[in-house]
């Protein structure tokens, strides 16, 4: 699903709100996810799972066209673990 086709399937399921409310929704949902992350926090969504970042160390690495060793400095990234709901909702059979 492409974040159109969320803000799409929410409007069908909220006739209330007008479609700038539901993007402004959505808008703030991530930012606040996203800010959160940055400040080195955590989200939890009961039900659905942990968004988190995760520290990777300094590496080196190729460039693959090249063969070329390149640095890649130490950075953080983003994880996300699924919640024990979401996990059993994938294994039904």
């Amino acid at each position: 699903m492409i974040r159109s086709e969320l803000l799409q399937s929410l409007i069908d399921d909220n006739p209330d709100l007008r479609p700038e409310e539901v993007e402004q929704v959505v808008d703030i949902f991530f930012d606040e996810i996203a800010l959160r992350l940055a400040e080195g926090g955590r989200v939890e969504l009961r039900g659905f799972g942990t968004f988190s970042s995760r520290a990777r160390d300094a590496r080196t690495g190729r460039n693959p066209r090249t063969g070329d060793t390149v640095e890649v400095p130490a950075k953080r990234v983003p994880y996300f673990k699924p919640g024990k709901e979401m996990r059993e909702r994938l294994n039904a059979d």
